[in-house]
């Protein structure tokens, strides 16, 4: 973020990130961005000055240093990517669905929903509010795909909803004997069904 420019405080950095880099990455709490600004200092990344403001208590400032603007440019041009890292709670809880009842999953869904479509409307308002500043161009397309990234998880979650009544439909077509609450898998029926799909796919390892 301080490599478009700007001298910026800890607490605008995190405001910063907040309407921005938090659609598609993450926005770090207010101890991890000093703690951060305070080790890049301490690299010769960035550097630092107190402002004082009519004699209120002094902010300090961080600006990046040329070999700050190498190191973060040289990570953008060459370090490997790494694949994202998807980490969903709501499908978590839909994976053990058999532990809950199909209505209280469409509540977790529908309660996503809401959540997904704030997100939507928010980074479409932040794409706007960018687009002001030409210096922003890639910013603004960043956020131009975090709101399409947002509209898709809504139509897979309304999807889900539907999907919900066919999975616990399975599960009482399958019930059998003293089951109570579903129908219990094969022992080891995973490691068949992972070697099976090895074999028959090995190149998606």
């Amino acid at each position: 973020m301080l490599a478009f420019g700007e001298e910026l405080s800890g607490y605008e950095l995190k405001k910063w990130a907040d309407w921005s880099i938090r659609f598609f990455y993450w926005s770090p709490s207010f101890s991890q961005v000093y703690t951060e600004l305070k080790k890049l200092e301490k690299h010769g990344l960035v550097t630092s000055r107190v402002k004082h403001d009519n004699g209120v208590r002094g902010r300090r400032l961080y600006t990046i240093t040329e070999a700050g603007t190498t190191a973060v440019s040289r990570w953008a041009n060459e370090a490997p990517i790494d694949p994202p890292i998807l980490k969903h709670g709501v499908m978590l809880r839909i994976w053990l669905g058999h532990l809950n009842e199909p209505e209280r999953l469409k509540e977790i869904l529908r309660e996503h929903i809401a959540y997904v479509e704030k997100m939507q409307r928010r980074a479409s308002a932040d794409a706007s509010g960018a687009a002001e500043q030409p210096a922003w161009a890639y910013s603004v397309i960043a956020l131009r795909w975090s709101e399409r990234y947002y509209a898709a998880e809504k139509e897979l979650a309304e999807r889900l909803i539907e999907d919900i009544d066919e999975a616990h439909a399975v599960l009482q077509s399958a019930m059998v004997g003293d089951e109570v609450n579903f129908p219990k898998p094969v022992p080891g029926a995973w490691r068949r069904v992972e070697q099976q799909t090895h074999e028959a796919h090995p190149d998606l390892d």
